[in-house]
């Protein structure tokens, strides 16, 4: 590390070649291929610790995008070791409790499933001690003495009042970025979608009719232009989003921080559900928790600014409902280092290659999440979602009815 002359105090300000914002999936692989070449970089993430939040529920790797990276990563083979048996089953029910669809695993597919945290400790341990900088909010980003790699540089600011300097500022730093407002206008948009997140713990034992209705992996539970989406996770518990099609508004009516409240305010959307349905709600344990779920435009890009690019959700959050956001995080990660080591001494020429493939990429799996998303609220769900699985396109074609009736 090197250090600049601050223009405000007598301490040399911090200087970093490369720094990377934001401790996800994304900036974590992207530490990692570089460390594979040779390069480290620092990682400033706004936890106070490794283990200062819950990372998520299950993920399912797709052999194209988050395998490939993890072999770009060196670390196929401790993921492998790491999936979730059988997490691969699926089942999809209309309303009414009727079974529609079921799979199971037999352990051919190529989207094994596997606990986000699981995966973040995989990336986090193959790091160098120290390449995470934790409890380093970042607050504002911008260009000083020109910006980027044309002689300039990019300024910091943490939220404790800190300030370092990059040549090169990476901004995986999720959907709200920092970072993005150096390279675009685009700010993420309400999708129509609001999600209720509710646990089941020990659900063998204590919730054996909900264990049973969900199976062994994941589980899709559709009607009315509502889903409840669920999948089994590595300590037993069960995780279901509750997720409607509502006006933005309709979240802040709820008193979440009471329990009993907030499942009468949800269950009244399943009034006419099976009861086995509406018991994924009622016998949630703990509290539950609410969530709008945001986009940015579908085709988001920007112009090629010297020094500075985005990977993950900052460069093109969408809806979950083509289960890509983690698998495109991690092979935005893998290609930016693996163009970074390609180029050595260019910088311009490594961020292009790499929006090269951000880009197209990014936008056609936005089509499949719109899409996804269309299908599972359509108002002949699940008809219109086993359609899309056909590759029938029979949700457009539904929509499209509905429209012209």
């Amino acid at each position: 590390m090197t250090t600049t002359p601050s223009s405000t105090s007598s301490t040399p300000t911090p200087h970093h070649p490369m720094a990377v914002v934001g401790g996800g999936l994304g900036g974590l692989m992207l530490a990692r291929v570089l460390h594979v070449h040779g390069i480290d970089v620092p990682v400033f993430d706004l936890d106070a610790s490794p283990d200062a939040r819950k990372q998520g529920g299950m993920l399912d790797i797709h052999e194209e995008t988050g395998q490939a990276a993890l072999r770009e990563a060196r670390l196929h083979e401790a993921f492998l070791a790491k999936v979730h048996p059988g997490g691969q089953a699926m089942r999809l029910l209309d309303k009414n409790g009727f079974v529609h669809r079921e799979e199971e695993d037999d352990g051919s597919g190529e989207r094994p499933e596997i606990d986000r945290g699981d995966l973040r400790d995989l990336l986090l341990t193959s790091l160098p001690e120290g390449a995470v900088r934790w409890n380093s909010k970042v607050v504002a980003c911008r260009a000083a003495d020109g910006g980027g790699s044309r002689g300039g540089r990019y300024e910091v600011t943490l939220a404790d009042g800190s300030v370092f300097t990059t040549d090169l500022l990476v901004g995986a730093d999720g959907a709200w970025s920092r970072v993005r407002t150096l390279v675009s206008d685009a700010v993420p948009a309400y999708t129509g979608i609001s999600f209720v997140e509710v646990d089941l713990f020990d659900a063998d034992n204590r919730h054996p009719e909900a264990a049973t209705l969900l199976g062994g992996g994941m589980f899709f539970g559709l009607g009315d232009g509502k889903a409840l989406l669920g999948h089994r996770e590595t300590d037993g518990s069960l995780h279901v989003y509750v997720a409607l099609r509502t006006d933005e508004s309709w979240l802040g009516t709820v008193d979440f921080t009471d329990a009993g409240a907030a499942k009468a305010a949800v269950l009244e959307h399943f009034a006419d559900w099976a009861p086995s349905l509406r018991g994924l709600i009622a016998e949630a344990d703990g509290t539950l928790v609410p969530r709008h779920i945001h986009e940015l435009p579908v085709g988001h890009r920007w112009s090629r600014v010297p020094g500075v690019t985005l990977l993950g959700d900052a460069a093109h959050l969408m809806s979950p409902f083509a289960g890509e956001g983690a698998n495109l995080a991690l092979i935005d990660g893998a290609d930016l280092g693996r163009c970074l080591a390609a180029h050595p001494g260019d910088t311009e020429a490594a961020l292009s290659a790499y929006e090269e493939l951000l880009f197209p990429r990014a936008e056609r799996t936005a089509l499949e999440s719109a899409e996804g998303l269309a299908a599972i609220f359509a108002p002949n769900a699940p008809q219109s979602l086993l359609d899309m699985f056909a590759g029938l396109g029979g949700a457009d074609e539904e929509q499209g009815r509905e429209q012209d009736a």
